[in-house]
C-alpha cells in the first residue's frame, strides 16, 4: 500500500507539472504583442496624426502610432501644433486622456517613414463606429482588414500541448510499467526476452547432477527435432512441463539446455513480469506472449518462478488479487486453446509447487512434473568438473573429495565454491588452484568469512577451544557420528567463534533411532565440555541447543521414536519440500495432557543424551584437554592431529569407521559452530 501511494503521488505532481507547462504555453503564445488601450485614446491618437497604419479585426484594432510624430511628413506648422498639445519628451503623457504608453514591442518602420520615428504597437477594442473609415482615410493611415489565423497558431496552440501531455503519459507509463515499456502502446507486450539458437549456446553436457530430468526432457527435444516420429503412431508430446526444485539446483539452466539442444527459439519470462499496476495488462501480455511464440513456432516458452503468477487462487476481497487472477486465468485460458502440434512447447519452473493452483497441475496443462533433487555425491562431483573446466587447477586435486565435504550443497552453491576458491589463490599470487583454496573456500561458505583480528581476551579463547574439543571427542566416540575433518577456533561470519567440521563418507538417507541418538550426543558435547571444566556454561552452545531440541522434538512428534507416545505422528506446520524456511511453532490436533508428554520426552532424550556426554567426556578429560591444548597453540586442527592426540590418550570405545552418516535435518551444514 505504501508503494501504490507513492507511485499514485508521483503520478498526481506529473500531471501538475503538464498542466502548468501547458499554461506557459498559452499564456506565452496569447500574451498581447502590443499595448492595450481604451477606444477614445486610439481616436485621440487618431485625430492628433499619431496613426501610421492600423489592421482591423472582427473585435481589435491593431495600430501602429509614432509618439514623435516624425512618421508622417506633415506640413511644419501642424507638426508642431501637435507636439505642443502632446507633453514634452519622447512619450504621451495624460493629454490624449490616458497613462503614458508603455512601449511593447517596436514596430518595423513602414517603408518611407521620416528618421526618427518612434513607432509602438497598440490595440483597443473594436466599437461600432461608423466615421472610423472616413477618419482613418482623412488622416491618411493605411489600414486593412485582419487576415484569419494562421496554421502555424493552430498548430502551436492545439498541437504542441497534445505533444506534452501524450510525452508525459508515455513518461508516466514508463515509470510504472518498469523499464521494459518504453511507450505508452507498449505496455501490453509480453516482456519475454528471446533468445535464438546462435545465443543459447547452452548444451545438456552444461547440466550435470541431474540425470534422471535431463531423460525426462529428451522426449521434448526429440519431439521438437523429429515431430513426425511422435504424430506417426498418434501420441502427443505434453503441453507443459514443470521443473520443480530446490533454489540453485539448476531448473532454469535445464530449460535453457533443452532449447540448446533443440536448436529452437526460447522465450525466457519471470511470473512477476506479468502483473501490473494496470488492470488488464497481465492478461493482454500472456495473449501477447502465446501469440509471439506461435509465430516463433517451433518453440520453448519458459516461465520462471511461476508460483508468482499461479498461486492458488482465493476468495475476492478477502485474500485474492483480481488482476493476478485474471491473468491466470488468461494463462488458463491460453493453454487449453493451443496445439502442440504447432511446437510450442510450455516449461515452467517454482521452488513452490505446494502453493500453485490445482488447475495448473492438471493433465491437458503442465502435463509432466520434473522434480530436481540436490545432487548426491557424484553429482556433486560431476558439477564441480562442469564448473573447473576453466580454472587452473592443482595436480593433487582431487574433486570427489570436495564433494565428499559439501553434503546437502546444491549446483549454485558448487558453483560458488569454485568461484571462491580460485578468487583466493589469486589473493595469494598462486600458479593453480590447489586444496587447500578449496578448503578455505568451503569454509567460508559454510562458516562465513575468516576474522582473524577479532580480539579476543584469554579466557573466552580458552572457553571457545574446550567448547569445540568437546564436540570433536563426542563425535569421535560415537560409532554413528561422522568423521571429523577439521576444528578451529577462529572466529567467522557474524557470531561463529569457532566451529568443527564433519564430513561424511557416503550420503545417507535413513537414518536410525541410535543414530539420531548419537547426533544429539555430538550436538550437546560443547556445552557438557564446558561446564565439565569450569563448572559453569556459557551462551556459546545456543544454536547447539536449538537443532539438539528440534531433533530431539522430530523424533518424538514425527518419526514416532517413543515408547510412552507409541507409533503416533503428531502433525505440525510444514515447510515447502524445496524451501527450509522456519515455520511458526503451534499447538498440534492433540489434548493438554499429549502436549505435557510431547514435553516430558523431549526433555527425558536431552537429560539422558547429555549424561551419556558427560561419561564420555569425563573418562576422556586427558584428550580433552589435549585437544583444547593444541588449539589454543596452533588455532586449527586437522584430521593427522586429531588422530595423534586420539593415539596418545587413548580410552573408552573407539568409533567405528566406515559407518559415517549424513545430518538429518540441516544437511547444507556440516559444522558446529559456537
Amino acid at each position: 500500500m505504501r508503494l501504490m501511494g507513492a507511485k499514485q503521488s508521483s503520478l498526481l505532481w506529473y500531471l501538475i507539472a503538464g498542466f502548468l507547462l501547458i499554461a506557459l504555453v498559452e499564456v506565452f503564445l496569447s500574451q498581447p504583442q502590443s499595448v492595450m488601450i481604451p477606444y477614445s485614446d486610439f481616436k485621440t491618437l487618431l485625430t492628433a496624426g499619431k496613426v501610421t497604419q492600423a489592421t482591423i479585426s472582427q473585435d481589435t484594432i491593431r495600430a501602429t502610432v509614432d509618439l514623435n510624430g516624425a512618421g508622417k511628413l506633415l506640413p511644419p506648422a501642424e507638426y508642431l501644433a501637435i507636439k505642443e498639445q502632446s507633453a514634452a519628451g519622447p512619450g504621451l503623457d495624460v493629454p490624449l486622456g490616458g497613462p503614458p504608453i508603455v512601449p511593447a514591442k517596436p514596430a518595423q518602420a513602414p517603408t518611407g517613414t521620416a528618421p526618427g520615428a518612434d513607432l509602438h504597437q497598440v490595440q483597443t477594442r473594436r466599437v461600432t463606429d461608423p466615421q472610423l473609415t472616413s477618419q482613418l482615410e482623412a488622416a491618411h493611415v493605411r489600414y486593412s482588414a485582419a487576415p484569419d489565423s494562421t496554421w502555424l497558431w493552430t498548430v502551436l496552440s492545439w498541437v504542441l500541448p497534445a505533444i506534452v501531455l501524450v510525452a508525459l503519459w508515455n513518461l508516466m507509463l514508463g515509470r510504472s510499467a518498469g523499464a521494459g515499456t518504453s511507450s505508452m502502446m507498449g505496455i501490453s507486450q509480453s516482456k519475454a526476452k528471446v533468445f535464438v539458437e546462435s545465443k543459447t549456446k547452452i548444451r545438456f553436457a552444461d547440466v550435470a547432477g541431474i540425470d534422471e530430468a535431463k531423460q525426462e526432457l529428451m522426449e521434448v527435444v526429440e519431439f521438437l527435432r523429429n515431430p513426425e516420429r511422435f504424430r506417426r503412431l498418434g501420441g502427443k508430446i505434453p503441453k507443459g512441463i514443470l521443473i520443480v526444485g530446490a533454489p540453485g539446483t539448476g531448473k532454469t539452466l535445464l530449460a535453457k539446455a533443452v532449447a540448446g539442444e533443440a536448436g529452437v527459439p526460447f522465450l525466457s519470462i519471470s511470473g512477476s513480469e506479468f502483473v501490473e499496476m494496470f488492470v488488464g495488462v497481465g492478461a493482454a501480455r500472456v495473449r501477447d506472449l502465446f501469440a509471439q511464440a506461435e509465430k516463433l513456432a517451433p518453440c520453448i516458452i519458459f516461465i520462471d518462478e511461476l508460483d508468482a503468477l499461479g498461486k492458488a487462487r482465493g476468495v475476492a476481497g478477502l485474500n485474492g488479487n483480481d488482476e493476478r487472477e485474471q491473468t491466470l486465468n488468461q494463462l488458463l485460458v491460453q493453454m487449453d486453446g493451443f496445439d502442440t502440434r504447432n511446437g510450442v512447447i510450455i516449461l515452467a519452473a517454482t521452488n513452490r509447487p505446494e502453493i500453485l493452483d490445482q488447475a495448473l497441475l492438471r493433465p491437458g496443462r503442465f502435463d509432466r512434473h520434473v522434480a530436481i533433487d540436490r545432487p548426491d555425491i557424484k553429482g556433486r562431483e560431476q558439477i564441480l568438473k562442469v564448473h573447473a573446466r576453466g580454472v587452473v587447477l592443482a595436480a593433487e586435486v582431487d574433486l570427489a573429495v570436495i564433494a565428499a565435504k559439501t553434503p546437502g550443497f546444491a549446483g549454485a552453491d558448487l558453483a560458488n565454491i569454485v568461484n571462491e576458491a580460485a578468487l583466493h589463490a589469486a589473493r595469494t599470487s598462486k600458479q593453480a588452484v590447489d586444496m587447500k583454496d578449496f578448503d578455505e573456500a568451503i569454509d567460508r561458505v559454510v562458516a562465513g568469512l575468516e576474522k582473524r583480528n577479532r580480539v579476543m581476551n584469554p579466557k573466552e579463547k580458552e572457553t571457545v577451544a574446550y567448547h569445540e574439543a568437546g564436540h570433536a571427542l563426542v563425535a569421535e566416540s560415537r560409532a554413528h557420528a561422522d568423521r571429523v575433518s577439521k576444528i578451529s577456533i577462529i572466529p567467522r561470519g557474524i557470531g561463529a567463534l569457532g566451529y568443527t567440521q564433519q564430513v561424511p563418507t557416503e550420503d545417507r538417507y535413513l537414518l536410525k533411532r541410535s543414530e539420531l541418538l548419537d547426533r544429539l550426543d555430538v550436538l550437546l558435547g560443547g556445552r557438557v565440555a564446558e561446564e565439565l571444566v569450569y563448572g559453569d556454561i556459557s551462551t556459546g552452545a545456543q544454536d547447539d541447543l536449538q537443532r539438539a531440541t528440534d531433533m530431539a522434538r522430530h523424533m518424538i512428534t514425527q518419526y514416532g521414536m517413543s515408547g510412552r507416545l507409541g507409533q503416533v505422528t503428531f502433525d505440525t506446520p510444514r515447510a515447502g519440500p524445496f524451501l527450509s524456511a522456519p515455520q511458526a511453532a503451534s499447538r498440534g490436533n492433540y489434548s493438554e495432557e499429549t502436549a505435557k508428554l510431547i514435553d516430558e520426552e523431549i526433555a527425558r532424550l536431552i537429560h539422558e543424551a547429555h549424561s551419556r556426554v558427560r561419561r564420555t567426556l569425563t573418562d576422556k578429560r586427558a584428550a580433552l584437554d589435549a585437544i583444547a591444548a593444541l588449539l589454543l597453540e596452533h588455532e586449527v586442527v586437522d584430521r593427522a592431529a586429531l588422530d595423534q592426540v586420539l593415539r596418545q590418550h587413548p580410552a573408552g570405545p573407539h568409533r567405528q569407521d566406515g559407518r559415517p552418516m549424513e545430518r538429518a535435518l540441516e544437511p547444507e551444514s556440516t559444522a558446529h559452530q559456537v
